[in-house]
């Protein structure tokens, strides 16, 4: 996770040095399970349509499926970011050992619950699953207070957000229902956070590099039109939340999707072409005027709405998690920022997933097939990435290179 420009001084590292590697940083239980459960909740999504076991019947399979993609496995990532960013814009100590480790294990508690919603009760499981998106909101607003960082209330926004989207989707589910608004909320979060983070590290990273390789055509710097983006893409994104089908919401999405297309242009990502790293940063962001173009094609009719979805949540949201993942992983470790041929191969596999699913609907006849090919693509992807790293976030962190 990149440091705030404005946040000169380093956080000190390796803080928790009798507990278990795992837990001294926030990036890392948090990448791995996320990446884990992203495999297991995949697998299992799979076998259970396939009639090969019944999944959470009294919580609904696809209520389950849907839930543990966006807030499951999506919060995790969240969590590991937002645990490792906030010391870097803050300048405070980092949240490590037990404390750490107790938060994730409130995370985990939640995947089991509602895996075991049918023994424990719908209401119980719901509960349980709820505590964690508020209390790591408690963590975020407690270190961003405390260091008087104001202006990153903003990405505490997002994740009251999510808090609120998660307690709507798991009424609906009690009663028995599968919350459509609930889940464009979600997304809709995530991706304003991808727009503010993305404001960030795109540019900075882009323009990092190229000073290294000793170029000078620098991406344009945060200015009045990024935030006009952010607002107008924000505006687009709460009028889908709540009226998808309303002719304001094709208006707003395809006036979004043009300035957010600009910004992309202005951040000069076709000059990163030789450094896959920094290229999947802005592919994975390219994805946000994709959807948001998809919102208005779907507000006028011609698209699907679970399209949209999956263009945003995989290709703006879990395409920006695994690049970050990739990059925090080896960068807070202490190892090259350089992305291995399985890196390269995990950053296609999920590309290719967030291209495939949506063909399913533009071409029903062949549906399955896309179905599948999606599901494996993602398990690819997420597989390839505990495969290589996994043994870098348990282990030592190396010294700097």
């Amino acid at each position: 996770m990149p440091p705030s420009p404005s946040v000169s001084r380093p956080v000190p590292r390796g803080l928790s040095r009798t507990g278990p590697v795992l837990f001294s940083y926030g990036f890392r239980p948090f990448f791995l399970g996320g990446a884990l459960w992203a495999i297991a909740a995949m697998t299992l999504w799979i076998a259970a349509i396939s009639g090969h076991l019944t999944l959470a019947e009294e919580y609904g399979a696809a209520n389950w499926h849907a839930h543990e993609m966006l807030f499951g496995f999506a919060s995790a990532v969240l969590a590991g970011f937002l645990l490792t960013a906030v010391p870097n814009w803050t300048g405070r100590l980092p949240v490590s050992g037990w404390p750490l480790g107790g938060l994730f294990a409130l995370w985990c508690a939640g995947r089991i619950a509602l895996l075991a919603s049918d023994m424990l009760g719908v209401a119980v499981a719901a509960a349980v699953d709820a505590l964690f998106l508020p209390a790591l909101l408690a963590i975020c607003t407690r270190e961003v207070v405390a260091g008087r960082k104001w202006k990153d209330l903003k990405v505490l926004g997002g994740l009251l957000a999510l808090s609120l989207a998660n307690a709507l989707y798991h009424v609906a589910a009690i009663d028995g229902e599968h919350s459509y608004m609930a889940i464009r909320l979600a997304v809709s979060a995530y991706v304003v956070l991808v727009m503010i983070v993305g404001g960030r590290i795109l540019p900075s990273f882009t323009r990092n590099w190229l000073n290294k390789v000793g170029r000078t055509d620098f991406p344009v710097p945060y200015n009045r039109f990024d935030m006009t983006a952010i607002l107008v893409g924000t505006a687009a994104l709460g009028v889908w939340a709540v009226r998808p089908d309303h002719p304001a919401t094709a208006f707003v999405g395809l006036a979004a999707a043009a300035l957010h297309c600009i910004r992309l242009h202005r951040w000069r990502g076709w000059t990163t072409a030789r450094e896959p790293i920094l290229v999947i940063l802005h592919i994975a962001y390219l994805f946000v005027p994709l959807g948001l173009f998809s919102i208005a094609l779907s507000a006028l009719g011609y698209l699907e709405e679970r399209s949209v979805l999956h263009l945003l949540s995989v290709g703006a949201i879990a395409c920006m998690m695994l690049a970050v993942m990739t990059r925090a992983s080896l960068g807070h470790t202490g190892r090259a920022l350089i992305a291995s041929k399985l890196t390269v191969a995990s950053y296609a596999a999920l590309i290719l997933c967030a291209l495939v699913r949506p063909l399913a609907e533009l071409l029903p006849d062949m549906a399955p097939a896309f179905y599948a090919a999606s599901g494996l693509l993602w398990i690819a992807a997420f597989g390839l990435y505990g495969l290589e790293y996994a043994p870098i976030l348990a282990r030592k962190r190396r010294a700097p290179v």
